[in-house]
């Protein structure tokens, strides 16, 4: 795909039923339709998949972290090698996330200032020291399209105080990165909206950021231990506070009937886990529902993973020889089951986008019934 030169975004289609949105989203390394789903390469790879597999699932755009690529290989090496892009031998938009999530993640091992984070390497013992214009410096080095802010996400549910510091450091530490970043002309740079489940201050941090003028705004610290509800209460109190006129992006939030109440809801961007590390535990997500793939039932299947779908999985394999591969420990079990995940994203991403002018919800859960499906329903298919 060629290169296209700069950014924009724009609003092309809206309904009258909700706050859901088409969008088309331009970057230097080209489009991306909205809302869309971004699948994570943590360390300047989705594990197991080419970058022709991801083009083959419908991918426009995929996430990179910046404090795993900064462990391994380190962002002088990804910069001396042409940017995260020529690395990766991805020619499409690329998203970093700040590290942030790594002070949730690794708390245990992290040690949290009003300046930074420290953390203990997992690959060598060392110690890393993150701060706000070091995360902007690193992610200029790596190169990608979007680049996020440094945020403090703290766990759920979380005693009222530690709510509010983490809000007070993401605020103070927004302000640092917006101040530290100099290549507005080849990134945009996302804040991040946190305050947990509480909606009084995820409303006045929302402000805060949005009057920091960042090109875009994401809605992080959800999918780390609340339910279902809160988290539609939280994109109900924030969503419709973002710009109008720029991206929204909701972090780390995966499952399809949360994709599908956050797209009513005003959002644009995605990403998430869940297709591809489920598709390396034998789990794939089809539109009635999951199918674990270890289950005996399947052992004489000749059917493919889901009738319907174009993947090339599904296209080539039964659900026999997927449950074999699984068994067997080959790995091109997960590899398929991981193709065939990101594919059944894409789809779904792409019928929402569909509907989106109409607002036709019932259609999209007449097709695609798992995103109407509590998270047990979704994943309680299949017993072992």
């Amino acid at each position: 795909m060629g290169r296209m030169a700069g950014f924009s975004f724009q609003v092309r289609a809206e309904n009258h039923v909700d706050s859901a949105r088409l969008a088309h989203l331009t970057t230097p390394h080209g489009p991306v339709d909205c809302p869309a789903f971004m699948p994570v390469g943590t360390r300047g790879s989705v594990r197991g998949l080419t970058v022709a597999h991801l083009e083959q699932t419908g991918t426009q755009m995929l996430l990179a972290n910046t404090f795993h690529l900064q462990l391994r290989p380190g962002a002088d090496v990804v910069e001396a090698l042409g940017g995260l892009h020529q690395f990766m031998g991805w020619n499409m938009p690329i998203l970093t996330d700040s590290g942030g999530f790594q002070i949730f993640s690794f708390a245990d091992s992290a040690h949290i200032d009003n300046e930074g984070v420290s953390f203990k390497s997992h690959v060598d013992g060392a110690m890393l020291r993150l701060d706000p214009a070091k995360a902007v410096r690193i992610q200029n080095q790596l190169g990608a399209d979007i680049i996020m802010a440094l945020d403090q996400c703290p766990p759920l549910p979380a005693p009222p105080e530690v709510i509010r510091q983490a809000v007070d450091r993401t605020l103070r530490w927004a302000e640092q990165c917006r101040e530290a970043h100099t290549a507005g002309d080849r990134q945009w740079l996302f804040g991040i909206v946190q305050g947990g489940t509480d909606l009084d201050l995820r409303r006045a941090c929302a402000r805060r950021i949005v009057d920091l003028g960042f090109d875009g705004c994401a809605i992080g610290g959800l999918s780390v231990g609340e339910t279902h509800q809160q988290m539609l209460a939280v994109l109900d109190a924030v969503a419709g506070g973002l710009p109008a006129d720029k991206p929204r992006y909701l972090m780390g939030v995966g499952m399809p009937r949360d994709l599908l109440a956050a797209v009513q809801r005003g959002v644009d961007l995605f990403d998430c886990v869940l297709p591809t590390r489920n598709g390396r535990n034998a789990y794939a997500f089809t539109a009635t529902g999951s199918v674990r793939l270890r289950n005996e039932k399947y052992r004489l299947s000749d059917q493919p993973l889901e009738a319907g779908c174009d993947c090339y999985a599904c296209r080539t394999a039964s659900l026999g020889y997927l449950r074999h591969l699984f068994l067997a420990g080959e790995m091109l079990g997960p590899i398929l089951v991981s193709l065939h995940n990101l594919r059944f994203f894409q789809r779904f991403m792409a019928r929402i986008r569909q509907l989106i002018p109409t607002a036709d919800w019932g259609q999209i859960l007449t097709e695609f019934p798992i995103a109407g499906q509590t998270g047990e329903d979704a994943s309680a298919e299949e017993k072992p």
